[in-house]
This record gives C-alpha cells, structure tokens and sequence, in this order.
C-alpha cells in the first residue's frame, strides 16, 4: 500500500521514530535518511509550547525548520496533554469543549480544542495529521469509558469540520493537502471499540461546505499494554480486523520489534515508537538473531554497558551502512557508555533505527 505525500510516496508498512520536539536525539537528519528512516512523527502539544507555532510558521513550516524532506505526522498531543492532568488534577480540565491546562514548563495556561488542534497542524505543515481524542488512564470504568468515546466522537466530528475548512481556506487541492487519522477509543470493550469506528464512519461521510473528504485512516487509542505492562493482543486484533481495507492503520505507540511483527499480522500498518532511540540512549541495542528472519525470538536484545561487553571485540554490525558500526567494536561502545561519552548513545540509536528499518523491509517482503 503507497500512499502519495507532497513530501513523497509512503509505503505500509512504516516504522516511523519520534521526533516529538522536532528531532531524533543524538541523531541529525542524515543519519536518519542513512539509517532507512522514511518518516517521522512530531507532537502537537510539545511544539505549540516550544519553540512556539508563530516562530515554525515563520520558517515556513516544521519541514523547513528541522530541513526535513520526508514525509512527517502530527500527533495532536491530547496522549501528553491528557496523561498530564490525569496525574496532577492541578494541572488542569477536560470537558466537551477542549483540553485547559498549565505549561510544564513555565505554569502558563493554555487551552486547545479540536479546532485548534486542527489549525496547529495545518500551521505546522505536516502531510499526516491526527484528531484531537479523549485519552483515558488505567483504570477507567465502564461509564468512564463510555463518557471518552463520546468525547472522543464530538471532537472527531469538529476535527473533521474544521479540517475541511482549513482546506478551503488555504486553497489547498487532492494533491497538496494533508491526510486526516480519527483515533478509536473504547478501552479493553470490543462494544466500545465498535461504538467508536461506526460513529467515525458516521462522520468520515458527511459533507462539510459541500465536500466530503474521508478520514484517511484510524489509530489505536489508548495504551497498547495494560497497567501490569501485558500485551492487549485481543482488542488490538478486533480492532484492526473492523478497520475498512484500504485505510491506514495506525498502531500508535507501538512499539517493540515482537509487537511490530504481531500487529502488523493483525492488520496494523503504520507504527511510531521512542523505543529504538531511548533505549539506545541507555546502552540496549537491537540486534537479529540470526540473519533477518523472524521466525521464534528473531532478535536480540543486548545491554552494552553490562561488564560481559568490555573484552567482545566483535563489531557492532558489520553489515551496517554506517561506516562507524562496522568498524567499531562492542567493546569500544561498551567504553563509551561507561565515560558517558555521547557517541556512545549515537551510534547505539543509530545501530538500533537501522535494525527497525531492516524489520520493516522484512514484513513488506513477507
């Protein structure tokens, strides 16, 4: 499945890294392009409050501002900003109308609708954009639940109408204007879950200012493990299985090489996670097992600054495109991590963006 961007065609599956603040840690855009990385994922939330959208639109959009030349994806940031005051009420409200919160980082207030999140994302210039949902915790009851997916339906609704007007006011054609993803909700309840995607279709349908544009795709919402960090492989599976054919299917937050692989049997196409470069950053890296397949435990997982690393001179990938990874010993990393030298962290995240983009071209072969 291609799908045609202004920024280049995407192919599904996609493994896309989190440039949340408008960058990969430790890492600079060549060696991402280097590494197989063919998108990228920015947040919402985090660069509405820093550096601010007024200064990206100065710059001509966040493309121009980060000099990336690949498609990205907006995530509309309700996950942070939600997760946020569920864990300090003092940090703000929800209600029909929108999210009310207090900055972070400096204790400003702030407010974002589904409106404003719509027209944050079109400022920020992205060619996939996700609508504004109600993000429940842990521990959710039913009638909670239920109270998130009719948030979750009113704000996907405004989102979808103030998409297309953005679009008629910015004059932009099939071509040129960004991908709209409505995000289920609906907890561990496959009642729920079902709730939800009809009402999505419901409104993916309706014309607004005589246009019908349907959302492009549908994600996952919510967590993909539960509060004990189990895998929630039966709602995953039910909820991939009810997405039209055709549509893009986000598994947003996932994830792990072995929840990569489940999901994308499951039907789950596109994929964004921290994983790859956090945990590089923190001495992990991701090796095959044996050569690219993915058959049993098809990968490694190898903590670097363990004692057991310090005399392993093998290289850290010799079939790496990267010059340093093929030259360079594990135990070489193993002694940058322990001088917290940062080259240590780069060439594990690096190390570890390679192996995901290698899984990826797997699966699309598979």
């Amino acid at each position: 499945m291609n799908i045609k961007t202004t920024h280049g065609n995407l192919r599904l599956p996609v493994f896309m890294p989190d440039a949340t603040r408008g960058f990969i840690k430790v890492c600079g855009n060549s060696d991402l392009i280097k590494a197989g990385m063919e998108a990228l994922v920015v947040n919402t939330f985090h660069l509405y409050l820093q550096p601010g959208i007024n200064l990206i639109k100065k710059a001509g959009g966040i493309h121009k501002f980060m000099d990336w030349g690949k498609p990205l994806v907006s995530d509309s940031g309700g996950f942070q900003i939600f997760s946020l005051i569920h864990r300090n009420s003092k940090m703000g409200k929800i209600n029909d109308d929108g999210a009310f919160f207090k900055s972070p980082i400096d204790g400003s207030s702030h407010e974002i609708s589904p409106e404003m999140s719509i027209q944050i994302q079109f400022d920020l210039g992205t060619d996939f954009m996700v609508c504004l949902d109600d993000c429940p915790p842990y521990g959710f009851v039913e009638k909670e639940i239920k109270s998130s997916v009719e948030r979750t339906l009113k704000w996907a609704k405004r989102c979808h109408v103030e998409y297309i007007k953005q679009i008629k006011k910015r004059k932009l054609d099939e071509k040129s204007r960004p991908k709209l993803i409505a995000v289920i909700q609906g907890g561990l309840s496959k009642e729920f879950r079902k709730k939800c995607l009809d009402g999505l279709l419901e409104i993916s349908q309706e014309k607004v200012l005589g246009e019908c544009i349907p959302f492009a795709g549908y994600g996952f919402g919510a967590r993909p493990v539960d509060e004990n960090g189990n895998f929630l492989f039966d709602i995953l599976d039910y909820t991939a299985k009810i997405i039209p054919d055709g549509k893009i299917k986000f598994a947003l937050g996932i994830g792990t090489p072995s929840d990569i692989v489940r999901c994308q049997k499951m039907g789950w196409n596109m994929f964004d996670c921290v994983i790859p470069t956090r945990e590089g950053r923190h001495g992990k890296i991701f090796k095959f097992a044996r050569k690219k397949s993915l058959n049993g435990k098809f990968y490694q997982e190898l903590n670097v600054k363990n004692f057991a690393f310090s005399t392993n001179f093998n290289k850290i990938n010799i079939d790496s495109s990267f010059y340093d990874l093929k030259t360079n010993s594990l135990s070489y990393l193993n002694h940058l991590f322990k001088i917290n030298e940062a080259l240590g962290q780069r060439l594990a995240s690096l190390n570890n963006l390679e192996f995901y983009s290698s899984l990826i071209n797997v699966l699309r072969k598979k």
